[in-house]
């Protein structure tokens, strides 16, 4: 069993070292990922990534689009094999990401959800 608001803090220290591999320890080789920001950074209409290859591309792109990206973490909400993390994304937007975890707590799926600014 993960200890989901551990995960949730060490998530969020991993982003903002804009370490690539810290932060892609916490996704599984076979994450799907969804966000309108991948429709944004990717040009990609269905806002969605398979694979730990594509999600490394992904977040290097947007580490490189927002070289002061800095997550504040309001919320770490727990689910039955998930977690819905509550923080203030890049450019000061709400942010809300459902992630599923895997048996060994890795994250399997996310569903990004950001305020309209």
């Amino acid at each position: 069993m993960t200890d989901k608001q551990a995960f949730g803090q060490a998530w969020v220290a991993a982003w903002n070292s804009h370490d690539i591999e810290e932060i892609l320890s916490h996704y599984a080789e076979d994450i799907t990922f969804y966000s309108p920001v991948v429709q944004r950074i990717n040009n990609e209409p269905s806002g969605r990534l398979s694979g730990k290859v594509a999600l490394r591309e992904y977040f290097l792109r947007g580490l490189a689009a927002y070289p002061d990206l800095h997550f504040e973490l309001y919320h770490i909400l727990e689910g039955v094999d998930s977690v819905v993390l509550h923080y203030k994304s890049i450019n000061n937007s709400l942010s809300a990401e459902l992630m599923v975890l895997n048996e060994e707590g890795l994250v399997k799926e996310v569903r990004a959800h950001y305020k309209p600014q």
